[in-house]
This record gives structure tokens, C-alpha cells and sequence, in this order.
């Protein structure tokens, strides 16, 4: 009795790693296309306090800036005080769990902190929270 040799097969187990450069490119270039942008605003500088996080950091979040001149800004666009209070009573009716944070820069006057509390309040903020830089323990 005659036996049948099979052919062995030999397997190859390489991984194609063309397709995964290809996504790193791309992704480097928005990457490289999109930190430019990321790096506008206005600069403060924060007051260090040790302060837990914001509970759901992932809902739209509206920003208001003091700056040491005592400037707004909302979400990095300067506004005068009327504006400021018009666009978050806009924005409020649209989202009304909108979270609101004022980042004042730390040579600001309290008093002028306050005073932008006072805006957010009257255009119909239940709540306004403040902004610190964490210098952790």
C-alpha cells in the first residue's frame, strides 16, 4: 500500500502593517493640523486651589473668562457685559443644564468675578461654578 504525501503547507503568520501606517499619518496630520487651533484663548492665569473635578466633564460646558483687565470672554470671543448676559439666556433656553464655569484670572478684583456671577444669574444660570488650576498634594 502506497501512501500520498501531501504537500506541506507552510503558514505564514506576519501582520500587515501597511494599513496601520496609513492611519498614523493620517492622524498625524489632523493631529498637527488641529493643535494650532486648540492653543487659542484668552490667558489667565488661574487661582491654585485643591478642588475635585467636574462631575460629567463630557456635556457642552459654557466658559466664561475674566481676564486681569477685567474683560469677558465667552468661550475665548470677547463680549461686552450685555452681550455676555444675552447669549447665555439664548444658549440656557436651548440647553437649559447647560454647566457654567467662570475662569478668573487670579489678579482680577473678587468684586469683578462677582459681578460676572451676578450676569450669568440674571440671564437664568441655576448655578455658576469657578475654574482653579489643581496644585494637587
Amino acid at each position: 500500500m502506497k501512501r500520498h504525501r501531501r504537500p506541506r503547507v507552510r503558514l505564514m503568520s506576519q501582520i500587515n502593517v501597511v494599513p496601520y501606517v496609513d492611519v498614523m499619518l493620517v492622524l498625524l496630520v489632523i493631529f498637527m493640523i488641529t493643535a494650532p487651533i486648540l492653543k487659542r484663548g484668552v490667558k489667565v492665569k488661574l487661582p491654585q486651589a485643591a478642588a475635585r473635578a467636574i462631575p460629567n466633564p463630557h456635556r457642552a460646558v459654557l466658559i466664561v473668562t475674566v481676564n486681569a483687565a477685567g474683560r469677558y470672554f465667552l468661550d475665548g470671543h470677547p463680549v461686552t457685559p450685555e452681550a455676555l448676559e444675552q447669549r447665555t439666556r439664548r444658549l440656557l433656553r436651548l440647553r437649559p443644564h447647560t454647566p457654567i464655569l467662570i475662569r478668573g484670572d487670579r489678579a482680577v478684583p473678587y468684586q469683578d468675578v462677582v459681578a460676572a456671577m451676578v450676569l450669568l444669574q440674571r440671564a437664568g444660570a441655576p448655578s455658576v461654578g469657578l475654574m482653579t488650576k489643581n496644585h494637587g498634594h
